[in-house]
């Protein structure tokens, strides 16, 4: 980012691949001083693959953290909160505990109890949950359900699928 600040382009979109900071580099302004002035720069999105999952509300929060970051005004507490809420259910969902062993079979569980796929299998038939996974996935449904899309989904589910 700093490299692209100080060859003075502004036509460049960064997308953050941080798992544990995927709100928070939304509405971060990174400063440079580039000769003597202060350029700022910004991340615009990121992580589609967190966003394989509670896509619509991965939208909203996306749009809010945009909102949030235009207007250059002191961040809500809520926004903090859902930072933290957000990576939770990431490392829940791509297995950090198990250095991501389960990250496709975690999102197919997702996607499962939505009814979008029938099971969790992988082309790779070792390539399961992990010992905990399971758990843990249950554990950020029942925290954090104002994430997930679930009822947008019900509605939509039977169109996507006969399509």
């Amino acid at each position: 980012m700093r490299a692209i600040a100080e060859a003075g382009r502004d036509d460049i979109a960064f997308y953050t691949g941080n798992d544990d900071n995927i709100v928070m580099d939304l509405i971060t302004p990174f400063h440079f001083e580039v000769d003597g002035k202060t350029v700022e720069r910004r991340i615009v999105g990121g992580l589609l693959g967190h966003w394989a999952v509670w896509t619509k509300k991965g939208v909203e929060l996306h749009t809010e953290c945009r909102r949030i970051a235009r207007s250059g005004k002191v961040v809500p507490v809520e926004i903090l909160r859902r930072s933290v809420e957000v990576t939770d259910a990431n490392a829940a969902f791509f297995d950090a505990a198990n250095g991501y062993a389960g990250c496709i079979p975690g999102i197919h569980e997702v996607l499962r109890r939505q009814g979008l796929l029938e099971g969790i299998l992988c082309l790779d038939p070792k390539e399961t949950l992990s010992a905990g996974q399971l758990e843990e996935i249950d554990r950020v449904c029942r925290a954090y359900p104002h994430l997930n899309d679930d009822d947008f989904v019900a509605q939509h589910r039977d169109e996507w699928l006969s399509g």
